[in-house]
C-alpha cells in the first residue's frame, strides 16, 4: 500500500477527478464560446492574453489526465525526488500525486504556484485533507515573479501545467538549478511548440512524446 493508493488520499482523487468530470468543457466558458476554434488556439499560445484568458476559467479544474497523475507519482518515486516544482496548481490534483510520492520518498519539499488566489485556497484544502499539506509550499502569483526567487539549491522534477505560452520562459528560470537526470513533465505541449523544439533539438535535453499531449524531457549532465 502506498500513500497514493490509501485513504485519504485515494478516495479523494477518486472524488475530485470526477468532479472535473462532471464540469463543463472549459470550452464553454464565455471567454471561448463565441470565438472560432483557431481564436481560440491563438489565445492559448498568446503571452499577452494569458492572465484574461486564465481569469476567465478560473472555475474550471483543468487537472491532468488520472494517467498523468500516477505517471506523476510513479516518476518522483523512481527518481526518488526530493525537490519539486510545479506550474500550474489548479485546484490541486497534480499536486496531490506529486506531494504522496515526496511522503513514500521520505519527505521533501514541493512548490507549487498559481495565479488564481481562489483555486490556491481550493487546492490548500485538499491538500489538507489528504494529509500532505505540510510538504507543499504554495505560491500565489504569476510565475514568472514567483519561481524568479527562493529556489532549491537542485530540483529533481518539474510539473509544466499553466499558462502554455510560458512554459519555456518557466524553464528558463528553473533550468539552473535542474540537477543533471533532473525530469520535466509538460502537459498540453501541442499549444508550446517552442518549447516542444527547445527540448528536443538538443540544449541539454533528452526528450520524447508521451502519449498525445505529454512531452517528458531528461537534463543531460
Amino acid at each position: 500500500m502506498t500513500t497514493l493508493t490509501a485513504a485519504p488520499v485515494a478516495p479523494l482523487i477518486d472524488r475530485l477527478f470526477a468532479a472535473s468530470a462532471a464540469q463543463p468543457s472549459p470550452h464553454s466558458s464565455p471567454a471561448f464560446a463565441a470565438l472560432s476554434a483557431e481564436e481560440g488556439d491563438r489565445l492559448l499560445r498568446s503571452k499577452d492574453d494569458y492572465r484574461a484568458v486564465y481569469a476567465a476559467l478560473a472555475d474550471f479544474a483543468l487537472p491532468v489526465s488520472p494517467a498523468t497523475g500516477r505517471l506523476l507519482y510513479l516518476l518522483a518515486r523512481a527518481i526518488g525526488a526530493r525537490s519539486v516544482v510545479e506550474f500550474g496548481t489548479s485546484f490541486g490534483l497534480s499536486t496531490i500525486h506529486l506531494a504522496a510520492a515526496l511522503r513514500d520518498n521520505g519527505g521533501g519539499r514541493l512548490i507549487t504556484t498559481e495565479f488564481e488566489r481562489p483555486k490556491i485556497e481550493q487546492a490548500r484544502a485538499n491538500l489538507v485533507e489528504a494529509g500532505l499539506a505540510d510538504l507543499v509550499e504554495f505560491r500565489d502569483g504569476d510565475a514568472l515573479q514567483t519561481l524568479a526567487t527562493d529556489l532549491p539549491e537542485t530540483i529533481d522534477l518539474v510539473l509544466l501545467d499553466g499558462a502554455k505560452a510560458l512554459y519555456g520562459d518557466v524553464l528558463t528560470l528553473l533550468e539552473p538549478r535542474l540537477r543533471a537526470g533532473a525530469l520535466i513533465l509538460a502537459d498540453n505541449v501541442d499549444y508550446c511548440p517552442d518549447y516542444q523544439a527547445r527540448v528536443r533539438t538538443g540544449g541539454g535535453y533528452l526528450s520524447l512524446a508521451f502519449g498525445e499531449e505529454v512531452e517528458l524531457s531528461m537534463r543531460l549532465g
